[in-house]
């Protein structure tokens, strides 16, 4: 009973500061310059962490303006944990999200660039904003799985996206991304896949014991005159020997 009244109150607490981060897109935004607001997505993102009864700790150094990111993919909560370390960062996101309550407003503010991947010919278009993005010299993030996994290892890694940094000679930085608990090296709690919906998602992460997660940003890879295949293989290869997760380094 006192776990899932904790969880109730976890719950209650991410509602009402998921809304307060609305207010803050909606009224401080439009008059806040970049930096300004790249301050409030970080507060925000931590604090969100936090609310759900995330620990949250990272370790490397993250590439800046004009950068590639690339990260294994758990859930919904990866945006928010790089955005806690690189707020600037700008996510490949599917357009599902688009659909999503609340949420949707939220991650359009941190332009985010969305893959209709019903349509094959989108993931075109979507290069050739990445690659225009990184020409600008933002930074982008990518999760090359192109779907979430339970954490115990990787899913193959896409290479279409890494064609806009190979275009524009941008270093791809790997980020491995590992959610954990009290009893388990892996969270159950934050698992994100199947028909998992964001509610259940939600509950089921307010509910964990001891969640917490860790980034580690990994040295960069160059990536001018690199097949895309090569490219995703060594960057998969990266975050497997990170997590110490036995992986193939060639791509699925």
């Amino acid at each position: 009973m006192k776990r899932r009244l904790r969880a109730v109150a976890r719950l209650a607490h991410a509602v009402g500061h998921g809304l307060h981060g609305l207010a803050i897109v909606l009224f401080a935004f439009p008059s806040l310059d970049a930096a300004a607001r790249h301050d409030r997505i970080r507060w925000w993102s931590k604090k969100m962490l936090a609310v759900l009864g995330i620990a949250f700790e990272h370790e490397g150094t993250p590439a800046r303006a004009g950068s590639l990111l690339a990260a294994n993919h758990i859930s919904w909560l990866d945006i928010m944990a790089i955005h806690a370390v690189v707020p600037e960062a700008r996510f490949v996101s599917k357009a599902d999200v688009k659909a999503w309550p609340l949420v949707a407003r939220l991650v359009d503010s941190a332009g985010t660039l969305y893959l209709e991947r019903e349509r094959k010919r989108d993931a075109l278009r979507v290069v050739h904003a990445v690659a225009v993005t990184l020409s600008a010299g933002q930074v982008v993030a990518i999760f090359p799985e192109g779907t979430t996994s339970t954490g115990h290892g990787l899913l193959p890694f896409h290479a279409n996206l890494l064609q806009a940094a190979i275009a524009t000679a941008t270093p791809v930085q790997p980020v491995a991304l590992r959610f954990s608990e009290t009893a388990s090296a892996v969270s159950e709690a934050v698992e994100f896949i199947g028909a998992t919906s964001l509610l259940e998602s939600l509950w089921r992460t307010s509910c964990g014991e001891g969640v917490r997660v860790r980034l580690t940003f990994l040295p960069a890879r160059p990536s001018a005159g690199v097949d895309r295949r090569v490219l995703a293989g060594q960057l998969r290869g990266d975050i497997a020997a990170a997590l110490g997760i036995a992986a193939d380094p060639r791509p699925g």
